[in-house]
């Protein structure tokens, strides 16, 4: 059992790292409010966030903010480091 809260360990230290890099590296919500309200999110790439390396960062974020939640629940209720 207690190399299993290690292993645990590891992961969770290794998806919180993931993580925080991944949240850095995303843009601002208002960097591209000019180019909005110009009438340039009717071009190709504001059609097609979903598929670019932004939406690709967002859809990370959400799966790791998952495991990240749900490690720590498991960790914090089921693996009590025995003395």
């Amino acid at each position: 059992m207690n190399a299993l809260y290690v292993i645990a360990k590891v992961v969770y230290i290794i998806i919180c790292v993931v993580l925080t890099v991944i949240v850095l590296m995303q843009e601002g919500k208002n960097a591209g409010l000019g180019g909005s309200i110009s009438g340039a999110a009717e071009t190709y790439w504001g059609k097609n966030k979903g598929r670019s390396m932004e939406g690709t960062l967002v859809w990370l974020t959400r799966i790791l903010a998952a495991a990240f939640i749900i490690l720590s629940v498991v960790l914090n209720m089921t693996f009590w480091p025995t003395k």
